[in-house]
């Protein structure tokens, strides 16, 4: 198995899919860390070299304005109060929620990945890890050799664990280092408090807790990795039922998009909360953001992932190991 694993991981090496997706994370990076320069310049020169609770305070004030204005979805304003709340929060608790350095930007940065940006670069390299040896023909030439056909399909999907793993340690790894040289790298024990729960368009604070940044984002990068290795395994199992590479994509692609889409306007469609693209922002729990359909937790969203990973891998060995290749 070893050796199968490691036949399949310089198949992967030599696509430079890896490569790639690191520079796709590096330029991204770069831009939000641009994006976020400029608005703290903007903020200067509208209030000035203020403290922290300032700046707070008037964030708070420009939202409640927000909600106040025509043309905001009931939904949409049931999250802004939230955000108010959790601000108000901090302000009575002297807690800088903003705290200037590169761990806050990572921390950031992954709430605003994890249900769209990252899959799509795990899509990138799980999309054609079978489809590709079925194109190409090469996969009549792997089957000749004297080794069962789960055990070829186990070595491609042991070498996609170890794909998405890098993936997500260079996403963290290339926020950090990029975003430090800005921001600074100091913040790793910063105050950060979780524990934060919706109850209708109250936020219920009764579970919340302050922990370094450092925990925080422990935390947050293993549900980041979780996320990233369910999209990877659906991924594998369409690159196992569908042979052309661009048209597996396409379907995950689409799936990807709705679930971005659907996850603000599902509030009323209940059963939608069993799709698993409706369950992958699993760090908004973390920050205390009311959930896309009331009800929902993330011991719900876990469970409803890991069965969607499991009924994914089921599917691709079934059909790997009955299905004539020749």
């Amino acid at each position: 198995m070893i050796n199968l694993v490691r036949n399949e991981m310089l198949k992967i090496v030599r696509k430079k899919r890896i490569l790639v997706v690191a520079g796709i994370i590096a330029v991204l990076v770069a831009l939000f860390t641009y994006a976020q320069f400029k608005e703290i310049e903007r903020r200067m020169e509208r209030f000035g070299d203020v403290d922290w609770r300032t700046t707070l305070q008037q964030q708070i004030i420009d939202t409640q304005n927000r909600i106040t204005s025509s043309g905001i979805s009931d939904e949409w304003k049931s999250q802004l109060q939230l955000r108010i709340q959790q601000q108000q929060y901090y302000l009575d608790h002297d807690i800088n929620p903003i705290e200037p350095g590169a761990p806050t930007f990572m921390r950031t940065f992954a709430e605003h990945s994890i249900s769209l940006f990252l899959p799509l670069m795990v899509m990138v390299v799980a999309a054609d890890i079978v489809s590709s040896e079925r194109s190409a023909g090469t996969v009549k030439l792997l089957l000749t050799r004297p080794v069962k056909r789960w055990r070829i399909l186990m070595s491609k999907y042991i070498a996609l664990i170890l794909s998405v793993s890098i993936i997500v340690v260079l996403f963290g790894l290339l926020s950090y280092l990029i975003s430090g040289l800005i921001f600074g790298y100091q913040g790793w024990t910063a105050p950060v408090i979780t524990g934060f729960s919706a109850v209708g368009n109250e936020l219920n604070t009764n579970a919340a807790q302050m922990i370094p940044q450092w925990h925080y984002l422990l935390m947050e990068f293993s549900l980041v990795w979780f996320v990233a290795l369910i999209v990877g395994t659906i991924t594998f199992m369409l690159s196992v039922l569908i042979r052309n590479t661009p048209a597996g994509m396409g379907v995950m692609l689409a799936a990807l998009i709705s679930g971005a889409i659907l996850s603000n306007m599902v509030s009323s469609w209940e059963s939608a909360k069993y799709l698993f693209m409706i369950n992958l922002n699993l760090t908004s729990y973390l920050a205390g953001e009311s959930p896309p359909i009331e009800g929902m937790t993330l011991g719900f969203s876990l469970i409803v992932l890991s069965l969607w990973g499991i009924a994914a891998l089921i599917v691709s060995f079934t059909v790997f190991i009955r299905q004539d290749i020749y």
